[in-house]
């Protein structure tokens, strides 16, 4: 016995299984808003994991004794941040409510890709070729997941085009929060970060919330369930942290990768959904071609915040 669980470390190391526990966390926080947002709106979901991360996170920022506001100089960016977390959850949310789970998680995973064209754009970071062709892979294989029908005509069309709009549009937000904290280096402790992103979190959705849906009052059942996806998303982003302070960037982004797997298999059991072929072709493109994107520039496809 001894034998075996020395062969598991050695093929398994820790960071391999912090990524591993990361990505099953972060399947069942999207299997979760997808339950609930069955019929609680989106923004009232929104709402509950950000109360919760913001519980969690203050917390966390007392116990180190840190300035939970972060340098003056740091606090437009901070607020930055904050704004594009908030928004790409938001959208995330909605793709996961209105999109089958497999199909939903895969276009986010497209967030490195945006993350090198905005570097490219704003930050002077050239793309090579080869990252071209893996925006173009990845991209492509967006437009074979979601077949529109000004493409593809009526008979196989694929997925509701307002859901993959949302869907694209929480991708290029969440990589623009990650530029943005990339402009912010290492003048912010994590906690500050996410305390911010947790805060405007709070205070946009309830904002929101009287005019984004008409608000429903959750059942037992969905309450456990929003409480879930905060607690799950929280988990999530320790083990995620853990993971890439043990494992190479390469490596930890591949395993990464079995949070699509997982949520293919939670759509197929609780929804039975799962890819057709052509579906299943553009998932791999775009999984190829993020890979090569993100391999290369150390960017590690994950879940929105």
């Amino acid at each position: 016995m001894g034998d075996l669980a020395d062969v598991l470390r050695e093929r398994f190391p820790v960071g391999v299984r912090y990524m591993a526990g990361a990505a099953l966390l972060f399947s069942l926080m999207s299997l979760l808003v997808k339950v609930v947002g069955q019929r609680v709106p989106t923004m009232e979901v929104v709402f509950s994991r950000s109360v919760i991360t913001l519980v969690i996170t203050a917390g966390l920022v007392r116990s180190k004794g840190l300035d939970m506001w972060g340098a003056p100089s740091s606090r437009g960016l901070l607020v930055a941040r904050g704004v594009l977390g908030f928004s790409a959850v938001a959208c995330f949310f909605y793709a996961l409510s209105h999109l089958p789970l497999a199909e939903a998680t895969v276009i986010q995973y497209t967030n490195p890709v945006w993350t090198a064209i905005i570097a490219a754009l704003f930050l002077s970071e050239h793309l090579k070729l080869v990252e071209i062709v893996g925006v173009a892979a990845s991209l492509a294989g967006v437009v074979l997941v979601a077949r529109p029908e000004i493409l593809f005509g009526g008979a196989t069309a694929g997925l509701d085009p307002l859901a993959v709009g949302i869907a694209l549009s929480g991708s290029v937000l969440s990589a623009s929060a990650y530029v943005t904290i990339r402009s912010l280096g290492s003048d912010e402790h994590p906690y500050v970060i996410i305390f911010y992103f947790a805060l405007i979190g709070t205070v946009g959705s309830t904002a929101l919330l009287p005019v984004t849906a008409d608000l429903v009052w959750p059942t037992g059942e969905e309450w456990l369930a929003m409480l879930g996806v905060g607690l799950t998303a929280q988990a999530a982003q320790i083990f995620l942290t853990l993971g890439l302070q043990h494992e190479r960037a390469g490596r930890a982004m591949a395993v990464g990768y079995l949070q699509i797997v997982l949520a293919a298999i939670w759509g197929l059991v609780f929804f039975a959904e799962f890819p057709d072929p052509l579906g299943l072709v553009g998932i791999a493109m775009i999984l190829s071609g993020t890979f090569v994107v993100a391999r290369r520039r150390h960017v590690e496809p994950a879940e929105v915040e």
